[in-house]
């Protein structure tokens, strides 16, 4: 072979060398790209026109198949590039052209096929995304069949360890994504504790139940229908509250929901005109309740409070399975969730009568305060997947219903039992040990 024609060999090998090791940092840039890019940020960029953005979204949809594809295509220019390499050296260097090729080939591809790709990818991922999306689409589509085949071998490995892929796993990941975006942000001072709350109550309404949150029945403000119409007056106006349940004989036989303004207008129909206040006697407010709302105690908060704008109505009575009234729920109460506590001018604020601190440290709290509200006031993390409310989590521990001053000691902290009235705690210590 003449040295000319060995001249136009290493030209043109170095030149497909290092087209391979261009290809290899394409490949890696966009696997990174396509991966790190926020699906929201491409939202917004694919609405504004961005066609790039759009495909790199659809794209990230079926990301085993696009990592898969773009694994192959990387694996494949790398292998060449090496194998040129070590032919094109050892044409050159004899034996020792081997050694060469693998220090120099994992020189170029370490640098130029991997971390400098990838960092820049990582560094502006939407953008990268957006630009790459339109050529790597058709080589997902040419590496389909192939890509097919490992992904059918790797599920069967996975099967064989009791693995299965989870399909509705992706939207889990955004909720947590999201949620772990919001705690990170409050951690590094980025986002008020107030806004951190707001955004978290809101981002949890569709993993939450009405009865989490529901006032229970011995809570509950009710007329009873067997009252004189008298006594029925003067409770409404007594009342911090617009909308009171009517019962007849128990309290789980609701006959209706009367509203104050209802009533008002009914009084005022029956008295104006007439000569003395006789006609207040033949109320009846059965007939100006209205028909009462009844919701099971397992729907979601979020499902419950498009219902209620549907409805447009913002009270309901929560039931169990069995029927049995459990409690009442408000669209207010779900807006708490979100907003924190919400008072006018008719609510009793008693200040800080839920939760007071001591000057050892420790905490007074209401029994009846829930364990959301209590982690949501004290940045704790006191479980609540067993009992809403902080004495029901000491009954849950305990197994029993403790005596005042009984005193336990679970999830990092000392709990000490300060009242109880009948089968109820109404009084808890807490200190975190």
């Amino acid at each position: 072979m003449t040295l000319a024609a060995l001249d136009a060999d290493f030209w043109v090998t170095s030149a497909a060398i290092l087209l391979l090791i261009g290809m290899s940092a394409f490949f890696s840039g966009s696997e990174i790209a396509l991966t790190a890019a926020s699906r929201a940020k491409l939202k917004a960029q694919a609405d504004k026109g961005s066609r790039g953005a759009g495909l790199a979204m659809r794209i990230g949809e079926d990301r085993e198949r696009m990592i898969g594809s773009l694994l192959l295509g990387n694996n494949i220019v790398n292998i060449l590039s090496a194998s040129l390499a070590t032919a094109l050296l050892t044409r050159i260097f004899g034996d020792s052209g081997v050694a060469i090729a693998a220090f120099a080939m994992t020189a170029l591809v370490l640098v130029f096929g991997e971390v400098l790709p990838k960092t820049v990818a990582i560094t502006y991922p939407e953008s990268v995304a957006a630009r790459v999306a339109p050529v790597v689409r058709p080589l997902i589509v040419i590496f389909s069949p192939l890509v097919g085949i490992v992904r059918a071998l790797v599920r069967g490995l996975l099967r064989l360890f009791g693995l299965k892929p989870d399909p509705g796993g992706q939207m889990l990941a955004l909720r947590d994504e999201i949620a772990g975006a919001i705690a990170l942000g409050h951690s590094e001072g980025a986002v008020e504790k107030e806004s951190r709350d707001r955004l978290l109550g809101a981002l949890d309404l569709s993993h939450r139940t009405v009865d989490e949150i529901m006032r229970h029945r011995r809570q509950i403000e009710m007329i009873d229908a067997a009252q004189t119409p008298d006594e029925i007056i003067t409770q409404v106006l007594a009342s911090s509250h617009t909308r009171l349940p009517v019962f007849r004989g128990s309290d789980d036989n609701i006959l209706g929901v009367v509203h104050a303004k209802d009533l008002l207008r009914e009084v005022d129909r029956l008295v104006r005109g007439a000569e003395s206040t006789a006609g207040i006697q033949t109320l009846d407010i059965v007939k100006v309740a209205m028909k009462p709302y009844f919701i099971p105690d397992t729907t979601s908060l979020d499902e419950q409070m498009r219902e209620f704008l549907a409805r447009r109505t913002h009270f309901a009575l929560v039931v169990d399975e069995y029927g049995s009234l459990q409690g009442l729920i408000t669209l207010e109460d779900i807006l708490e969730e979100i907003v924190g506590e919400i008072t006018d001018e008719f609510d009793v604020v008693l200040k800080d009568s839920h939760l007071v601190r001591s000057e050892d440290g420790s905490f007074l709290i209401d029994g009846a305060m829930t364990i959301r509200d209590l982690n949501r006031a004290t940045d704790w993390r006191l479980p609540d997947t067993e009992a809403n409310t902080i004495a029901g989590l000491v009954i849950h521990e305990a197994q029993m219903i403790p005596t005042e001053g009984q005193v336990f000691r679970f999830h990092g902290f000392r709990i000490e039992v300060v009242a109880r009235r009948e089968n109820r705690i109404t009084r808890l210590k807490l200190r975190p040990l």
